[in-house]
């Protein structure tokens, strides 16, 4: 099991509510950059450190360098955070998956929630928990 995956598990539930929160605030309509704005001082306001744009070290065959992921949100270093404000969901889910999926691949974190504000609700189908491969499984 991943080191960090029941700590990353347990506060899904908190950063769920926050979200709730701030679509319950605002609805959908907005752009992401506000909805990933109020999330984000929402947690903060609940004591959990964020952070965006988190730089990472890649190394390629020998080559090494230093990328600045665009995540929306990183939670206290276990959770990512992807949110988004479009209409077509379903269309998008996959590619929005694979995207958190490689940011979690390379800053080793276990679990991500896409969260999409557009939903006039976020429980129908506004909100997706990716877990990276194996992270939830004993040793």
């Amino acid at each position: 099991m991943h080191p960090l995956y029941n700590k990353a598990s347990m506060l899904t539930e908190k950063i769920i509510g926050a979200a709730v929160d701030v679509h319950h605030h605002f609805g959908p309509g907005l752009l992401e950059s506000i909805y990933v704005k109020c999330l984000e001082y929402e947690l903060n306001l609940q004591g959990l450190k964020t952070k965006r744009e988190v730089p990472v070290k890649i190394e390629y065959k020998g080559y090494t360098f230093d990328e600045s992921l665009r995540l929306d949100l990183l939670v206290e270093d276990c959770v990512i955070i992807e949110a988004k404000a479009v209409d077509k969901d379903s269309e998008n889910m996959e590619y929005y998956k694979a995207q958190i999926l490689s940011y979690m691949k390379l800053l080793n974190i276990p679990l991500g929630l896409v969260i999409n504000f557009h939903n006039p609700r976020l429980g129908d189908r506004g909100i997706r928990r990716v877990i990276l491969k194996d992270a939830d499984q004993p040793d």
